[in-house]
């Protein structure tokens, strides 16, 4: 099942499940946002074929051929029987996930199957998503908590587009914090959460971490004018010191954070391997969904 996904606005809201245990969370936290933004939703499930060497690659060249041919059969006929069941699995976990939103009253769900990574699937409808939405690990390592997923990190640096991480149970956000450091990624959220129907009604807090504290108000000050624009947006504005990635874990649990919007992997591959990336330490400890812009 390949369907090719076309809408009047140009845009969806995506989001990608593979039967992981955070496949519901992720169907919860996209049809949020699909309702709240009136923007379609889609079911996305990947099969990728080669995780495994395929069987006959490995022996054709060892047992020889003649008496046995029929064994390179039954092996080619193996593997196209992995394929078909792939295939069902993931209609299986697709109907699922539609079953499970519409017993929760949500409807004109679109659902779409595609062979190949998952990368370069969502690489290939970047121009149609509006959010892409996934969980923070998938199958390969459920129930792993100090995991993330194999592809995560080059989902996200690939994709210019707002992706939300999710990583537990849904819980409706009310209020929701904006990590901001002047960057360019960071200007773009602000601007988004200022211009987007997401956001209406929630509680925003505008939290920056910067051990020079002249340097620290006149980022929020400049940010904190973007956000005023916005109807039915209550803003707090917070000032931290200290190393960034822990102030903000700590300010999201202390303050009862649902959802927390910043930008990704702003410095270089160099800087990452060096010091380690200030992206990947947030994924792997805040308790809560992340909103990357990148």
């Amino acid at each position: 099942m390949e369907s090719r996904i076309v809408n009047n606005k140009n845009t969806q809201v995506l989001a990608c499940i593979d039967g992981a245990t955070l496949t519901s969370s992720v169907c919860d936290y996209a049809a949020w946002i699909s309702q709240k933004t009136e923007t379609p939703l889609t079911l996305l499930h990947t099969i990728n074929h080669h995780h495994e060497i395929p069987v006959t690659s490995n022996l054709s060249g060892n047992i020889g051929l003649g008496s046995q041919e029929h064994l390179l059969e039954e092996i080619t006929n193996l593997e196209q029987q992995q394929s078909k069941l792939k295939m069902q699995r993931g209609k299986m976990i697709l109907q699922s996930a539609i079953d499970y939103l519409q017993k929760k009253d949500i409807s004109g769900i679109n659902s779409t199957q595609r062979h190949g990574d998952l990368i370069e699937a969502v690489i290939d409808l970047e121009d149609n998503i509006r959010v892409l939405v996934l969980g923070l690990r998938g199958q390969a390592h459920d129930n792993q908590e100090n995991k993330i997923g194999t592809k995560l990190e080059a989902v996200i640096r690939s994709l210019h587009r707002p992706i939300l991480i999710v990583n537990g149970k849904y819980n409706q956000p009310k209020q929701i914090m904006i990590a901001y450091d002047g960057s360019p990624a960071a200007d773009k959220a602000v601007e988004m959460v200022a211009s987007s129907s997401l956001y209406d009604g929630l509680v925003c807090h505008l939290v920056c971490v910067n051990k020079n504290e002249d340097t620290a108000i006149k980022l929020l000050e400049q940010a904190t004018k973007k956000l005023k624009t916005a109807n039915n947006l209550n803003v707090i504005v917070i000032q931290l010191k200290g190393k960034a990635d822990l102030e903000l874990c700590a300010y999201q649990e202390q303050n009862n954070i649902d959802l927390t919007v910043m930008g990704a992997f702003s410095h270089t591959r160099l800087h990452d391997m060096l010091l380690g990336s200030f992206t990947h330490k947030m994924l792997v400890n805040t308790k809560i969904p992340l909103l990357l812009l990148r």
